[in-house]
């Protein structure tokens, strides 16, 4: 029972505002944490009640990036195949930091949590982001950008049949993303076609995936205000075009006769009957 307060009174200390005595609490724990197995479970579930109360309740305490970090070696040591326990974690407390405003402060830690688990059981994959998607944000972009940074080093270790389950939402948000008004959101979704293996995913799946992408592409190529943007997607529809000519050529036909019949749609209702005349009059 003493030991049970030592270490209550050991985690509470995590939230000092004062960096050079969390960073020897994180020291001291981690050295308890691998000598001790019968406090292993005890220490996992106060961590546990420290996110939950942060996440649903306060919104503030110093020491997670701390926390995290010693999680991303206790995670890199779980036993395979995981128990359900270290499954629930990761769903239901990991997951649900990314949605407390201050992400910027443990987002690197808590992103090498994340992956550590995907690569211990990469079944988890398509839930991890498909609550990614979920809780994607819709007006802070600082955050948008790093949502992305977390996103590639997940396709990083992703597998083949596990990005299939998830690409068609993944790319449908990596569009929106293209054609975010904020240059650093563009160009960080189009970062993501240097990276060699999520090319080679990309390219197994164009079929799919190019119709999705291609009329943020096409629309931005010509109306975004930043140029570097274009340059950027120039190189994505040229990897695209050489990907497959056919399809390309398919997706480039569709969209202009889309973009034709929204301006038939739009037009004045004379405009649009004499042109719909115009169509049917024999030359």
């Amino acid at each position: 029972m003493k030991s049970m307060s030592f270490m209550e009174l050991l985690l509470e200390l995590f939230d000092s505002e004062d960096p050079r005595e969390r960073d020897f609490l994180k020291t001291t724990l981690h050295r308890i944490y691998g000598k001790f197995l019968g406090l292993r479970a005890y220490i996992r579930k106060q961590i546990n009640n420290i996110f939950y109360r942060f996440i649903y309740e306060t919104e503030h305490h110093n020491g997670i990036a701390e926390l995290l970090e010693i999680l991303g070696s206790i995670i890199n040591g779980f036993a395979l195949p995981l128990k359900e326990e270290h499954k629930v974690f990761l769903l239901k407390v990991l997951l649900p930091l990314h949605k407390v405003k201050s992400l910027s402060v443990y987002h690197p830690q808590l992103a090498y949590c994340v992956v550590q688990f995907l690569e211990k059981d990469p079944s988890l994959t398509e839930p991890v982001i498909r609550c990614l998607l979920k809780f994607w944000p819709k007006t802070h972009s600082p955050k948008e950008v790093m949502f992305l940074n977390e996103l590639e080093e997940i396709l990083d270790v992703i597998e083949p049949a596990e990005f299939q389950k998830v690409m068609d939402h993944l790319f449908r948000q990596l569009a929106k993303c293209v054609s975010s008004p904020h240059f650093q959101v563009a160009e960080r979704a189009l970062y993501y076609w240097n990276n060699e293996y999520i090319m080679s995913l990309i390219s197994d799946n164009a079929g799919e995936i190019l119709p999705i992408m291609f009329p943020s592409l096409y629309r931005n190529s010509k109306s975004h205000w930043n140029k570097t943007i274009h340059g950027l997607i120039y190189n994505a529809l040229k990897l695209f075009m050489e990907m497959n000519q056919k399809l390309f050529d398919e997706c480039t036909q569709q969209y202009k006769q889309e973009r034709q019949r929204l301006r038939l749609f739009q037009a004045p209702p004379e405009l649009s009957k004499y042109s719909r005349v115009s169509e049917t009059r024999p030359n």
